[in-house]
């Protein structure tokens, strides 16, 4: 059979069923040029959700795969030549980076508190580093739990909503974390937007809710001390950033919100504070910090990875809230995030490269199978509770160095 015959076949076998739940405007035709079999354009009868559970069998029995959309106030069936099937994954891969990033941890952590001089060896470096192994364990385990706990709930919002997807692949990286954090990839797209939503959300709030007891113990176990005096003592000395939630839970741990400052220079606190948030001057030497312990430090970058996650743009989680709060208005907001990041840039460099890549990754959006189907009040509230929590754990400088 030619090819130009499979549209003709689609739409005799699929108009008598999908005229019980659309009043049909218009019959297109496709081929490989347009991107689709067949495509109805008219108006729904039925509840969105209803139609889709109803035709994607029939369309799945005619090798098509079904979508939902919605363009210039018409409502549109979709079918694509060809069934998604998924993949099976390797869980030798998994396993295999999870170990590298638990050494890359332990590695990282620790260098976490190395005091004294250290013997510039191999030998001298490995025994220093052994000899500190205690605080590596500390850090690994509760980094590696927070972001466990955010990749698996990905996981298994994704296996609750029956979308295909991979285990988590760890990323190992000798870094100041030792990783590059983790991520799972959807094998197929979610069914509607209400899916999306549940399974792009799961892994920041699973992550949280790991994060914030971890930093909790973490300040309660850091000692209070005081910051370089000036600029030849602070040299090399690294201060990480503040963003709402962690400057509350130093002060709900210790009492005092943090880095305190020996004076305030002649400004009203909460416009000094402002000013330091954003801008991190003046470098509050001679003044009170929190020394992180390990447990601290993790939880603190797990906050920082819940927030990167968060920004609501392209194929991040937060890009996934945005899209289906807003649906393709979505796009309109790239810009503006592109700008800030670039802004940002000038009081942190590493925002350059974050703005880079979500210039140009950032403007394609994950979209759903039925696109119509809208988010229902508790998800549309639980959407919003995920903007705000970005707000929260945001840190606009995260690292300075003196």
């Amino acid at each position: 059979m030619d090819q130009s015959e499979f549209p003709d076949q689609f739409v005799d076998v699929l108009t008598p069923n999908i005229r019980q739940v659309m009043a049909i405007e218009d019959i297109t035709s496709g081929d490989e040029r347009q991107g689709f079999a067949v495509r109805f354009r008219g108006r729904l009868l039925l509840e969105s959700q209803d139609v889709f559970q109803r035709l994607d069998p029939l369309f799945y029995d005619q090798g098509l795969t079904l979508l939902l959309r919605e363009e210039a106030g018409q409502q549109l069936i979709i079918g694509l030549q060809g069934t998604i099937q998924p993949q099976a994954s390797n869980p030798w891969i998994n396993l295999g980076l999870f170990m590298l990033t638990l050494l890359s941890m332990l590695f990282a952590g620790a260098q976490y508190g190395l005091e004294g001089p250290i013997e510039n060896s191999l030998s001298g470096i490995t025994g220093a580093l052994l000899g500190n192994l205690d605080n590596g364990i500390l850090f690994a385990a509760s980094l590696l739990s927070i972001l466990t706990a955010h990749e698996f709930g990905h996981y298994f919002a994704a296996r609750f909503h029956k979308t295909a997807v991979t285990l988590p692949y760890f990323l190992p990286f000798p870094s100041l974390f030792g990783t590059l954090g983790a991520f799972i990839r959807l094998k197929e797209p979610p069914r509607d937007r209400r899916a999306l939503l549940d399974i792009g959300l799961a892994g920041p709030l699973a992550g949280l809710v790991v994060a914030f007891p971890v930093l909790l113990i973490g300040i309660a176990l850091s000692d209070v001390g005081r910051l370089p005096l000036n600029p030849q003592a602070a040299l090399g000395t690294v201060l990480e950033g503040n963003s709402i939630i962690y400057l509350g839970a130093k002060f709900l741990i210790k009492g005092e919100l943090l880095p305190m400052p020996l004076q305030y220079e002649d400004l009203p606190p909460l416009l000094y504070w402002i000013r330091y948030f954003f801008v991190g001057v003046p470098m509050p030497y001679g003044g009170r910090d929190i020394l992180l312990h390990p447990m601290a430090w993790a939880g603190w970058a797990g906050l920082l990875v819940t927030s990167l996650n968060l920004i609501p743009a392209g194929q991040l989680d937060g890009g996934h809230t945005i899209y289906v709060l807003i649906g393709r208005a979505a796009s309109r907001i790239w810009p503006i995030i592109v700008l800030i990041l670039v802004l940002l840039g000038f009081v942190w460099p590493g925002w350059y490269i974050w703005a880079a890549m979500i210039f140009m990754m950032g403007r394609t959006y994950a979209t759903p199978r039925d696109d119509i189907t809208p988010l229902d009040s508790r998800r549309r509230m639980l959407a919003i509770l995920g903007l705000v929590v970005f707000i929260l754990v945001f840190t606009p400088i995260p690292l300075r160095t003196f």
